[in-house]
């Protein structure tokens, strides 16, 4: 299982390298805000985020008397931990059995990982415990069923799917009494993942979503966006869209180890008040891991 400082060796060298080599031994100018801030843009921190936390170290600098580099060096990671600690935090899939049947919606587009991340979140709790179910309601894409039904077999979980380009919603609810009918005790739904942009797909999000509401109390229980660390910026856009249309509950984070544009977490948390709950560390299916702040930002900084 790759490490965590393995996964974001690309964006600690390219980006945030440079910000402790900045925050060294030297006194605080003009120039190092300047460049402080160049530094978070590069990193796909995001204009709004980097702007609330500049405006937050200035004022600590201010109330607290930082005048040394390496100092502020200190505060600036107590920040961003704060920062992707800070959005309301829906309770995050305990691996711990809570329901008769729980339901992970999982949204995404087309590229980001998403079926892959299905399948290590599926192992992951299996792994614990769990007896899971996956609903394969991508319908739309004959290749993105194929591949689920093709990780089901590998790690020993069934999927539920239907003919192709079928109704999701008929998918979802036959996979919600097939999870009753073999006692099965997490059921985890893939979906469409065309452009966010196209009003279709929210529609048939919203369809599955209500299908899995009107069949299980309160479903879904958690709504979980995959967003690819590699598209930066344009992801925010993407989880505001879906965010408006199934009510995104958590992230799960994909391929930080092939961008050095990390900083999008950042963006995330300070843009969307989303938390981050799971982080893609590699390609084999036991590269899942929970979401931990503390660690995240040590890992940027070693």
């Amino acid at each position: 299982m790759a490490s965590l400082r393995e996964t974001l060796a690309r964006t600690r060298q390219s980006f945030f390298g440079k910000v402790q080599a900045l925050l060294g031994q030297s006194n605080i100018t003009a120039d190092t805000w300047d460049t402080l801030e160049t530094l978070l843009l590069q990193a796909d921190v995001g204009v709004a985020t980097s702007t609330k936390l500049l405006e937050r170290l200035h004022q600590r600098a201010k109330a607290e008397g930082i005048v040394r580099a390496e100092r502020l060096h200190e505060v600036f990671k107590h920040e961003l931990r704060a920062l992707l600690e800070s959005p309301p935090h829906a309770t995050p899939p305990s691996w711990e059995k809570t329901r008769l049947l729980e339901v992970i919606l999982v949204v995404g587009v087309n590229g980001s990982g998403k079926t892959t991340s299905i399948a290590k979140l599926a192992h992951w709790y299996q792994q614990r415990g769990r007896k899971v179910l996956l609903a394969a309601c991508d319908t739309f894409r004959a290749a993105a069923v194929d591949q689920l039904q093709i990780w089901g077999e590998r790690i020993g979980v069934p999927v539920i799917a239907g003919p192709p380009n079928g109704d999701p919603g008929a998918v979802a609810f036959d996979a919600v009494q097939a999870a009753f009918a073999r006692k099965a005790d997490l059921l985890i739904v893939d979906t469409a993942g065309r452009l966010h942009t196209r009003h279709n797909l929210m529609q048939e999000l919203r369809k599955v979503h209500g299908v899995l509401r009107r069949a299980v109390h309160e479903a879904p229980h958690h709504t979980l966006l995959v967003i690819d660390a590699t598209n930066g910026q344009n992801a925010v856009a993407q989880a505001r869209g879906f965010t408006e249309a199934v009510g995104v509950t958590g992230v799960i984070l994909t391929k930080l180890d092939g961008t050095p544009k990390g900083g999008v977490a950042f963006a995330i948390a300070g843009e969307l008040g989303i938390p981050i709950h799971f982080i893609g560390v590699g390609e084999q299916i036991e590269d899942l891991e929970p979401f931990d702040a503390a660690a995240f930002v040590e890992s940027l900084f070693e």
